[in-house]
This record gives C-alpha cells, sequence and structure tokens, in this order.
C-alpha cells in the first residue's frame, strides 16, 4: 500500500488489486526489487547481518554484462484482442469468466481455457480475478503446454503488473525452475532443436532484475556469465562475474566466478594478442586473487596464469630492449634497456640471454 502510494497517479485500485495503466520500466523495476526484498530475509535491501551470507544490501540496475534496456523489450499491459467472438470473454463479469475458464481446463479443452484465462485479464485487468487467470494462464503453458518460452513470459507479466497482490517470492522461483527448462530444452523450430542462448541469457537477466536478492540469484548470475562465455562475448562476461563477486562475496557461487573469470582474462589475452593495459591489469587481477583466501585449485591456476601473463609481459620489454640495442645504436640506451628489463623481469627466458649481450656491451662488443 504504502509503495503503490509512492507512485501517485499511476497505481489505482479495484477490490484487492492494485493495477498500474501507466507503468514504465523503471517503476516497474523499483516495485518488483522491494516487493523481492520484502518477500527473502537477507535479500536487496538486507544488512549483512541478517545471516544470509549476501552482501548486496540495495538493488540496482547497474548489471554490467547484461543487456542494456533498450535492446530488451518491455513489458507491456494487456489489451482486448480483435475478432472478440473468438478471443473475447464468454461470460459478462469476471467471476463467471473465470468459473468459465477452470470448466475448460477441468474437461481437457485446453485451448478454451487459454483463451479464457487470457480474456478475463484483458476485459478486466483490475478485478481480483485478473490475478488468479494470469497465474492460471501461466500454470496451463508450463504445465500441460510445455511452452516453456511463453509460460516464462505469463509468469514475469505476473510479476510486473501484479507484484503487490501476487506471492512474489514463489512466482520468481517458478520463473527460475522455467528459465532452467529454457537451458536445457532450447526451442523448438519445425522439429529442429535451438539452443536460443541470447533469449535464455535474457530470461535469467530478466529474474535477477526482478529478484536480486533471492537465494538463486548468485547461481543465475553464474549462468548469464556462462552463457556470455557461449556467445564469446568475453568482455561482458567477466563483467558479469566481477559484479557477481561484488554483490554475492563469500558465497561458492564467489569463488567459482572468481576462478572463470580468471580463464575468461586469459582467453582474451589470447584473442587480442598484446596490449599493455590489458595484460598490467591482468597481472594486478591475479595478483589481488592470490592474496586473498582462495580455493587451492583456484590458487594453483592463478599462479601458473600470473606466470603467463608475468612472461607476455616479459617478451614485449625484451622486444624492447632489443630495439635499444638494433636499431638506436646508441650503447648507452641499449644497457640501460637490458638494466631495467632484468631488474624488472629477472626470471624471464630471456634473462640470461639480456644479461650476456648487457655484459658483452659494457665490454665494448659492436652494436
Amino acid at each position: 500500500m504504502n509503495i503503490a502510494r509512492a507512485f501517485a497517479g499511476v497505481w489505482t485500485r479495484s477490490g484487492n488489486v492494485w493495477y498500474n495503466s501507466r507503468m514504465n520500466f523503471k517503476s516497474l523495476f523499483a516495485v518488483s526489487c522491494l516487493a523481492c526484498a520484502a518477500a527473502w530475509p537477507g535479500g536487496a535491501f538486507a544488512s549483512s547481518a541478517s545471516g544470509s551470507g549476501v552482501d548486496a544490501k540495495y538493488a540496482t540496475d547497474a548489471y554490467p554484462g547484461f543487456d542494456s534496456e533498450d535492446s530488451i523489450v518491455k513489458p507491456s499491459k494487456k489489451e482486448p484482442r480483435l475478432f472478440a467472438f473468438i478471443y473475447g470473454p464468454k461470460k459478462d463479469n469476471p467471476a463467471d469468466q473465470l468459473e468459465w475458464a477452470r470448466q475448460c481446463e477441468a474437461e481437457g479443452s485446453w485451448r478454451a481455457a487459454r483463451i479464457g484465462y487470457d480474456a478475463l485479464v484483458r476485459e478486466w485487468p483490475a478485478s481480483p480475478e485478473a490475478l488468479v487467470a494470469q497465474k492460471a494462464y501461466a500454470d496451463l503453458l508450463l504445465n500441460h503446454d510445455l511452452d516453456y518460452e511463453a509460460a516464462f513470459n505469463e509468469y514475469r507479466y505476473l510479476l510486473d503488473f501484479y507484484s503487490m497482490d501476487c506471492d512474489y517470492g514463489a512466482i520468481a522461483e517458478t520463473m527460475y525452475k522455467v528459465a532452467e527448462l529454457m537451458r536445457e530444452e532450447g526451442k523448438t523450430i519445425v522439429f529442429f532443436r535451438f539452443s536460443n542462448t541470447v533469449d535464455v541469457r535474457r530470461a535469467y537477466e530478466a529474474l535477477v532484475l526482478r529478484a536480486p536478492g533471492a537465494p538463486f540469484a548468485p547461481q543465475a548470475m553464474l549462468t548469464i556469465a556462462s552463457l556470455r562465455e557461449d556467445e564469446q562475448k568475453y568482455t561482458e562476461a567477466v563483467q558479469v562475474y566481477e559484479n557477481l563477486r561484488s554483490l554475492h562475496p563469500g558465497t561458492s557461487e564467489a569463488m567459482t566466478a572468481l576462478h572463470r573469470e580468471g580463464s575468461v582474462r586469459m582467453k582474451l589475452l589470447e584473442m587480442h594478442g598484446y596490449n599493455r593495459e590489458r595484460v598490467l591489469d591482468t597481472i594486478s587481477f591475479f595478483k589481488q586473487s592470490l592474496r586473498g583466501r582462495i580455493d587451492d585449485a583456484v590458487r594453483t591456476d592463478f599462479e601458473e596464469w600470473l606466470d603467463e601473463t608475468i612472461e607476455m609481459e616479459a617478451e614485449e620489454a625484451y622486444k624492447s630492449a632489443r630495439f635499444y640495442d638494433s636499431r638506436t645504436r646508441t650503447r648507452r640506451s641499449a644497457i640501460t634497456a637490458y638494466e631495467r628489463f632484468l631488474k624488472e623481469y629477472p626470471t624471464s627466458r630471456h634473462a640470461e640471454e639480456a644479461r650476456e649481450r648487457m655484459e658483452s656491451l659494457k665490454e665494448g662488443a659492436p652494436l
């Protein structure tokens, strides 16, 4: 009630249902996050002292690595459909329409039941029965039709337009299970099955945005980052892993994210060739991570990857020293370059070669 009043001029009420006829995406997100925070102890607005193990104290729509708001289809209020004689309500009031749709479902008239529930929501969106019909419609798509993508969208509609009255936590949990099914089953078009990676990832993203404090949020973010890897969007994957560790420190998912992030960072170095800024950032990432408390398996890999990254930087530094030696024809500059190289990379595979060349230059060897 108090949350709804905060959006003066947006919310209206009919019976026991609050209904929004002019909701925009940002206010949808705000109300969803507030409802989610109330649904779970240790949720988006909870202190870390709650004992949840999650240190996300506030909700935010800043999720680096997710698709931008502009690229996502916004949910819109359902309107009565054309051809009302087919798709419109069969009864004159929402209570009778709900009973009629339920009777159709009980008799196994699945198409009629779907149309009946949907018509009720479209014709009487602010009625108490609309909330019940919307959930029944989503449940039918999930449990009978096995149309996971359509079911997910209808549950999302339920959260977006009836968040004040539905069981927000239970619906969000159901949506997570549906997203998992979407990922496992893929999408079938004319008997061919596709992985449907982008749509599945966006489903997880929509869920995390609506339920940032849910118990499944860290695992959902791991899945999003993994799907980003499947798309070969490695920079975005790193951003999601970083944000997961920031929002959910101390969780097992955060440790998994740290390990995977290190692997993806190495992949970026291999794919894009030498870039000093990227290499130095990666070295800093590994060194900082190794100073913390990490699993032994992660530590072993990070130490190996750190050595590889330092050697990559050493390789470029050695090339620079060779440049001073072979191009500038200045003895002092070449000796200084080798001295600097040996000081910074004493264990490099080029160290012995650089030391011998430096000593020979000091002894007067020709340039």
